[in-house]
């Protein structure tokens, strides 16, 4: 039903273009409210500065979650220095077998759903009738589309090879940028990661995806000079963000939830070969 209605959606807008290239007419602009300009006019915001957009059903749900979460979660964050040379090296071994294309992020999965196996503790979330254990890490992964996000879950990426893992990411988020997952497919999630390396961020923090517990927040692979005792040396770097709903993770747990990643991320022989 919900592939249906995106399909009808997307044909409605491409005939609507179409009728506006074809008549050289162009689509008419939504106008804001006459309330809405009042009150921008008030802030110094004049007629004509800007583009009025209005939220269609995706941003208001984004804005109603984001805010009931960061309002309402009592959170706190733990931030980590991974070297990553390891394990760009395993993904270029890996690449050059001509199987497919591993990304980075798909290790960064598999190393995330190892690490929840490790300290199912931090694989939780937080009920006012007791906390909620889960036994397999379906890992939902930030996915950005126009007009907003979406998170594809990546089901009992523990058990799954990184093979696997690759070619379900790219059905997921080719499928969930066309407006084409299904409900199981982006609901139920027990643990989120959200990856903005790719652009360029170096480091950030991210709004916790209730009922989930923990959210990893990924930036850019970066040089960095390190030190081995007294002995300096460059590493590729990898700063990452691991926030916690405290009600079901304390900061304990989360620390060692991150060690564990960390290690997993040094040394993925043990665990890719």
């Amino acid at each position: 039903m919900f592939a249906d209605a995106a399909s009808t959606l997307r044909s409605c807008l491409s005939r609507e273009a179409w009728m506006s290239e074809a008549t050289g007419k162009a689509r008419p602009q939504p106008t804001a409210p006459d309330e809405l300009v009042a009150q921008l006019e008030q802030q110094g915001i004049a007629p004509g500065s800007y583009r009025f957009q209005p939220l269609d059903l995706m941003r208001k749900a984004i804005a109603r979650r984001m805010t009931e979460s960061f309002r309402d979660v009592p959170h706190f964050a733990l931030l980590g220095k991974i070297e990553a040379d390891a394990l760009l090296a395993a993904r270029m071994r890996l690449n050059a077998q001509g199987r497919g294309r591993i990304s980075l992020n798909d290790l960064l999965i598999k190393a995330a759903g190892l690490a929840l196996a490790r300290f199912p503790a931090a694989n939780a979330s937080y009920t006012e009738r007791g906390l909620i254990f889960h036994r397999h890490a379906d890992i939902a992964v930030a996915v950005a589309m126009e007009g907003g996000l979406v998170t594809p879950i990546l089901r009992q990426a523990e058990v799954k090879d990184v093979w696997q893992i690759s070619t379900e990411m790219k059905d997921l988020a080719a499928r969930g940028r066309a407006k084409r997952l299904l409900p199981p497919e982006y609901t139920g999630g027990t643990f989120s990661i959200s990856n903005l390396g790719m652009y360029g961020v170096a480091s950030f923090g991210s709004i916790l995806n209730p009922p989930q517990g923990c959210i990893l927040s990924i930036g850019q692979a970066e040089k960095q000079y390190r030190f081995r005792g007294d002995d300096p040396y460059v590493a590729t770097v990898l700063e990452v963000t691991l926030t916690c709903d405290h009600r079901a993770v304390d900061g304990a747990i989360g620390a060692q939830w991150l060690d564990a990643f960390r290690q997993l991320v040094e040394s993925p022989q043990a665990w890719l070969d």
